[in-house]
């Protein structure tokens, strides 16, 4: 049983059928989810949450859905990180790091929405589920439409990372690579979604997909004790992440679930494709397109983003910012956080890092401040941005003296006692 009304307009709140609709027809405003939260408070609540499964379905009744969740069984509940080694390199005391690496199974957050959006494609009676992807959610759509048993199109850019497109057509999707930008490869999937009516999850099915974010911030809020936090750092594309964990914070504190949310949500983006950081930062609710985009976090090169407004509206109206990362910062806080807490996070998570960082330096982010950054994707995706700024492995003859010439040209040993000693 699901729970819920409809569908109805951001902007006139116009009420529509629960339909694969995404644009007001009076407006041309976008369509959500439309819950019967009365109903809901009477079922859900902390205990009922505990008790369910350690996946994203533990929040089923917040989530669009009619009937049996057949895929993402094992999506969600990713461990949420007390980063105290990072947090002593930036001088922070309660950082954490939500971290989606290690999401099932395409290892990054895209699994969530995309388990909400084949569900719905399979309850709507749609033969073929595809979108346009800057990579994380080609990877996803072509993993969940095979458990699924549906056929799978996927549009990509064809510059994309080939760690992407190996992991999209390892599933046996259709994989079109278009020549031209993210923004190019979305105009042409409204076209063929028009022309074959097949189910986009980020276009006609878009209202009940953007759904599954929210799962992203519940699990934030239930990991840190039923608290929400001072601070969430959360990378930017589309910009509907933010958007939709700032509602997931709000439907838990209508639901009773959460005393308070004073959360303050800043936004991250690279500095060669920030439009929304553009916007915050010039107090502008009109955000600029960026026709080319220039940076190597593609996985956030998208020039002009969907819920780029709304992203806005949820920072402004949150007490947060926005910050930019260039290139050489994104590659130095990869592997900063590999280095201080052993996760490998793909372009985005260093972007996120980096906006942290310095957010942190203005004195926004305190030092006793309860923070989460957003990780949202594995950096064994994008080898290729850290690839020329490693140390090459130190290469010796097999004996104990080829070791100790090498190892008296190599940093001093720090850290640990090292292992006990026979007394």
């Amino acid at each position: 049983m699901g729970y819920v009304k409809g569908l109805k307009c951001r902007e006139c709140a116009r009420p529509y059928p629960t339909k694969p609709l995404h644009v007001c027809e009076f407006c041309f405003g976008p369509l959500e989810v439309d819950y019967d939260y009365e109903a809901i408070g009477r079922i859900v609540n902390r205990r009922a949450i505990e008790a369910g499964p350690p996946n994203i379905w533990r929040y089923r009744p917040l989530l669009p859905i009619e009937g049996e969740a057949v895929v993402g069984r094992y999506c969600g509940f990713t461990p949420l990180v007390r980063a105290r080694n990072l947090g002593k390199a930036l001088g922070l005391t309660n950082l954490y790091v939500k971290n989606d690496t290690v999401n099932h199974p395409t290892l990054s957050f895209k699994d969530r929405v995309v388990a909400v959006a084949v569900i719905k494609a399979l309850e709507f009676g749609f033969p073929v589920v595809a979108c346009a992807s800057t990579g994380n959610l080609a990877n996803s759509v072509a993993a969940h439409a095979a458990e699924g048993g549906l056929t799978s199109f996927v549009f990509i850019p064809a510059d994309l990372e080939q760690g992407k497109v190996l992991g999209t057509s390892i599933y046996a999707s259709n994989v079109v690579a278009v020549e031209g930008t993210y923004d190019e490869v979305n105009r042409l999937c409204s076209e063929v979604a028009d022309k074959y009516g097949w189910a986009f999850v980020n276009i006609n099915i878009r209202p009940y997909y953007a759904e599954g974010s929210k799962t992203f911030g519940y699990e934030i809020a239930e990991q840190l004790g039923w608290r929400a936090p001072d601070h969430i750092i959360v990378p930017a594309a589309g910009g509907s992440l933010i958007t939709k964990v700032w509602k997931g914070l709000q439907e838990f504190h209508r639901l009773g679930l959460l005393p308070t949310v004073s959360t303050r949500m800043h936004v991250a983006q690279a500095a060669g494709c920030g439009p929304i950081v553009n916007a915050v930062k010039a107090g502008s609710e009109v955000i600029r397109p960026v026709k080319q985009p220039r940076t190597i976090a593609k996985s956030l090169a998208i020039g002009n983003p969907a819920d780029g407004y709304y992203a806005f509206k949820v920072v402004k109206d949150s007490g947060g910012t926005g910050e930019h990362a260039t290139d050489d910062e994104i590659v130095e806080c990869m592997k900063m956080l590999a280095a201080t807490e052993g996760i490998f996070a793909e372009t985005a998570g260093g972007v996120t890092l980096a906006a942290t960082r310095k957010l942190v330096q203005q004195g926004v982010i305190g030092r006793d401040d309860v923070t989460v950054i957003s990780v949202t994707g594995n950096g064994l995706k994008t080898q290729e941005a850290v690839a020329g700024a490693l140390r090459v492995p130190t290469s010796i003859k097999p004996s104990l003296t080829s070791f100790d010439a090498a190892l008296a040209q190599l940093p001093p040993v720090s850290g640990g006692s090292g292992p006990p000693r026979d007394s």
